[in-house]
């Protein structure tokens, strides 16, 4: 399967290598001028069409009231055979890039229920609150609008906030919490000791204006192999235009958010059980956050640590990620 997939990406990454290099060649009569973009809007079309056809996923928009809309992937048709999971993606895009690895295999074993989060993808409020408690409120009240009343969580990295504040506050909602490469319960020393370490301004790494701060950030996430590599500046700017320019302001507040909002001093332990995914190789959230998680949530919460893999578990190892997944939260 694993070599199936490799074959597949480097398959699909010449492929729009050669479609990005025709392009590139067919629109650029007038290099100076700044063109609209049109190879990350095809390749979100096509995401949405594997979402819908090979995953058996709909489409919907909730107003939550007449400040606030969430988008999300949900089941086509639900059965009441499956558990519920909710798919919480973190802050390197929407839910359609960050999961398309993933959500063959799960929703062969769940009803797939996949936010994006405000400020992503078609998400979006007026009110001003950017704490993640806001944010899973706002993704329970949708799961509820879209009749679910029990659900397991995963979440990763950004999205692992949102999913320990939904298992908080809502513990008569959330049956099963995973937590994969998150800074949920990091302390102060923790934060700006690594703040440090990363060498580059954080805001700058998690919204790159350009294509060299995408690389980057792919850099750091990513152990195994680099999706960026065979993609030309020009894509990569479109990306830049599209999933960071696009409510800019708002993903900026949630990040400073966190910044700003002072460590908890001891995490509330959790009543459901947990399992928290690391890679040993994470640059973005080092694997002594996941043993400090691990020893403040008490004894329902087991940590998995993937080798030779970094903070983009998604991406680096989806099919161990998926296996960890399923074998935490399925019945025997």
């Amino acid at each position: 399967m694993e070599t199936l997939r490799r074959y597949l990406r480097h398959l699909l990454s010449f492929y729009l290598s050669l479609t990005a290099t025709f392009s590139q060649y067919l629109f650029s009569p007038v290099p100076k001028i700044r063109r609209f973009p049109v190879i990350v809007p095809m390749i979100e079309a096509l995401l949405s069409l594997y979402f819908s056809f090979s995953c058996n996923l709909v489409q919907c928009s909730v107003d939550l009231d007449d400040q606030t809309t969430m988008h999300f992937w949900a089941p086509a048709h639900r059965k009441f055979s499956k558990p519920n999971l909710v798919m919480i993606h973190g802050y390197g895009g929407n839910s359609r890039w960050q999961f398309v690895y993933q959500v063959a295999q799960l929703s062969e074993s769940f009803n797939l229920y996949i936010p994006d989060l405000l400020f992503f993808g078609k998400s979006h409020t007026n009110c001003t609150n950017r704490s993640e408690a806001f944010q899973a409120e706002c993704v329970v009240a949708g799961l509820k609008r879209l009749g679910v009343e029990r659900c397991s969580v995963y979440g990763i990295s950004y999205g692992g906030y949102v999913g320990y504040r939904m298992a908080e506050i809502y513990s008569e909602m959330v049956e099963k919490l995973v937590i994969v490469s998150s800074g949920v319960g990091c302390t102060e020393e923790q934060k700006g000791k690594h703040l440090k370490s990363l060498g580059v301004d954080i805001m700058d790494l998690l919204l790159p204006e350009k294509p060299e701060g995408v690389r980057l950030l792919v850099e750091k996430s990513v152990y195994r192999s680099n999706p960026c590599n065979w993609a030309p500046d020009f894509i990569l700017q479109e990306f830049v235009d599209v999933m960071y320019n696009a409510n800019r302001k708002g993903k900026q507040e949630l990040v400073e958010y966190l910044l700003a909002k002072k460590a908890e001093c001891g995490i509330q332990t959790l009543c459901q059980e947990t399992l928290l995914i690391w890679g040993d190789k994470d640059k973005i959230f080092p694997l002594s956050y996941a043993y400090h998680l691990q020893s403040n949530l008490g004894p329902k919460c087991k940590l998995e640590v993937i080798q030779d893999m970094g903070h983009a578990a998604n991406i680096d190892s989806p099919d161990s990620l998926n296996a960890l997944i399923k074998g935490f939260i399925l019945p025997y």
